[in-house]
This record gives C-alpha cells, structure tokens and sequence, in this order.
C-alpha cells in the first residue's frame, strides 16, 4: 500500500470527525438560543458521513461529511411566562437539544478522533521500522 494512501485514510477521518465535534459543539453552545434570524429556536444539527475511494484498484475508501442536517423533531415546550419569547399562554419554544446524547455523541466523536490518529502514528511508525531494515 502506498504510504501516502494509508494517511489519506486516516486524515480524512480525521477531518470528518472535527466537523462532527464542531457541529456538536454549536448545538451546545445554542442549548437556550429561543430567536434564531431564520425565527423560531436554535435546531439540531448533525453530521451525514459518506465513504469514497481513494484507491479504485485496492478498494481503499475515506470517509467524508457530506452534509450538515437540521433535526426536524419538534421544539420543547416550556412554561416561562417572564421570557420575552414566551407566547400569549406563556409557553416558549425552546431547541430540540438533548443534553446526554450530545454530550455522548461527543465522546463518541472524540474516541474516534483518538482511534484515528492512534491508527496514523501506528502507520508512520511501520514505516519508519521499515526504513531502518534498509539501512
């Protein structure tokens, strides 16, 4: 395998993982947003990843983000009469945010960050080994 292809591998599983931890990070930061300028509260988003060939010949696939999606399930619903975007009823449409499975799906992004840049050093490492037997 080609030295170069083996770290495309992995760089772009790299790449893809810090566009899905960036994401999770703005859903975050936008846990209370209740007025966004499209109206109506902050909503999720979440990565789509997809596989491409890098080596048609050797089947090597990366995997990249193929877009950036709003979650479409609806806003909770909270009772804050004293909000200034709480509606007649006091009610105010909050983002559809969980806390847990944010927070899990960025252990989940960060393991995978780890994984992947264990699997580059591990590459580099072999081929280092294998330029010092030519010596």
């Amino acid at each position: 395998m080609d030295i170069f292809k083996a770290f495309n591998i992995s760089a772009s599983a790299l790449v893809a993982q810090k566009i899905r931890m960036n994401t999770i990070a703005s859903n975050l930061a936008n846990v209370n947003t209740t007025r966004t300028p499209e109206g109506g509260p902050y909503k999720r988003r979440d990565v789509v990843f997809t596989s491409f060939l890098i080596d048609e010949v050797k089947a090597l696939e990366g995997v990249r983000v193929v877009d950036v999606v709003e979650d479409n399930s609806p806003p909770k619903v909270v009772y804050a009469p004293e909000h200034p975007d709480a509606d007649e009823n006091g009610f105010v449409k909050m983002p559809n945010i969980n806390l847990i499975e944010e927070m899990v799906n960025m252990m989940m992004a960060t393991r995978a960050y780890e994984a992947n840049v264990n699997a580059f050093n591990i590459t580099k490492s072999m081929y280092l080994k294998a330029l010092e037997l030519g010596r």
